[in-house]
């Protein structure tokens, strides 16, 4: 690596991180209740000091934890889907790729109709996320072992199983709550976040981002021909199985508290690395920043733009899908190095 390029490098991480803390302080600030920078810190530090007691109840219990969640959901849906095109080998495969996403719904959708409780809904799509990934496993194996062809043929079969099973529970769910509350989840929002929600799904979140970032020299000899990562001494059966199990702890809880978040796990990693480089090394945590940054601004607009708060996908989607098009065109499906 020349002189000039660990230069640019530094320079982004520091741009990057400037930018993720600007743009978490104006979270905090904007919305439909808009509170001054200043108020904020005294929200913090001195609330006694302010005389709206409204202020540090919002602040406290409602920005912040939603702010956190925000960034943590962001940087895990963007680190899983870079380390699943990092296997796969294509810029094209998002997090959706192996069921989880599409299990997760499931288990919201089935705990919304039948337990009808919050820890109950997010523990139902935890455990159907992580089913689905275990049957996209199970279809995949063959003779004792799973290729890259038959994961993604596996998972597009469990995705069709477990999206239909949402169709069913849609079906029979009660059209005055059951129906809009499965409907609004599918479609993503962080309105649940709470210190609860927090403490309940960060640590999962964190702890599988440090091992995805622990493996990222091995995530750059998967990205080679499997002759050539077996021939360098790497074990593809075992990290394959590590890097999907971290990946599927990632979805399986930001799905559970966020719903579904379109393109995050595409757009972000591939953005991040046309300006990084494949290097996993530096687009591992790139993707971290970016897809933090990406959530929260993308959550920010959504929940201050209109009256009512607009689905996170929407947003994603309309932003995403412009980008998704110049990917495919300029890419057609390759990794580039």
């Amino acid at each position: 690596m020349t002189i000039e390029r660990r230069k640019f490098l530094k320079k982004f991480y520091l741009v990057s991180i400037i930018a993720l803390f600007v743009f978490m302080v104006a979270a905090i600030c904007i919305g439909r209740y808009t509170i001054a920078p200043l108020d904020v810190l005294n929200s913090l530090f001195n609330p006694t000091s302010i005389s709206d007691p409204t202020v540090p109840v919002v602040v406290q219990e409602v920005r912040i934890p939603r702010v956190l969640l925000a960034v943590v959901v962001g940087a895990g849906i963007a680190v899983a889907g870079a380390s699943l095109q990092a296997i796969f080998g294509n810029p094209l495969v998002s997090e959706e790729i192996l069921g989880v996403s599409s299990g997760a719904s499931f288990g919201a959708a089935l705990g919304i109709v039948t337990i009808g409780t919050t820890l109950g809904t997010q523990t139902s799509a935890v455990f159907f996320g992580f089913a689905a990934m275990y049957l996209t496993y199970i279809i995949a194996r063959r003779r004792g072992r799973v290729t890259v062809l038959m994961l993604v043929l596996a998972g597009i079969i469990t995705s069709s199983v477990f999206g239909s099973g949402v169709s069913l529970l849609k079906y029979f769910a009660d059209p005055r709550n059951e129906l809009p509350a499965i409907t609004f989840w599918l479609m993503g929002s962080l309105a649940s976040a709470s210190k609860e929600t927090i403490f309940r799904t960060m640590p999962s979140i964190i702890i599988s981002l440090f091992f995805l970032y622990r493996y990222r020299w091995q995530l750059n000899l998967l990205s080679l021909e499997e002759d050539e990562a077996v021939s360098l001494g790497v074990n593809i059966k075992k990290m394959r199985v590590i890097i999907i199990f971290f990946t599927t702890v990632i979805v399986a809880a930001a799905v559970s508290i966020a719903g579904v978040i379109s393109f995050v796990g595409l757009i972000v990693p591939h953005f991040t690395r046309m300006i990084v480089g494949t290097d996993n090394k530096h687009l591992i945590p790139a993707t971290m920043i970016m897809g933090a940054i990406f959530v929260l601004i993308t959550d920010t607009l959504a929940r201050s733009l209109t009256g009512s708060e607009i689905p996170l996908s929407i947003l994603s989607s309309l932003l995403g899908v412009p980008f998704f098009i110049y990917l495919l065109r300029r890419t057609g499906g390759v990794l580039d190095d």
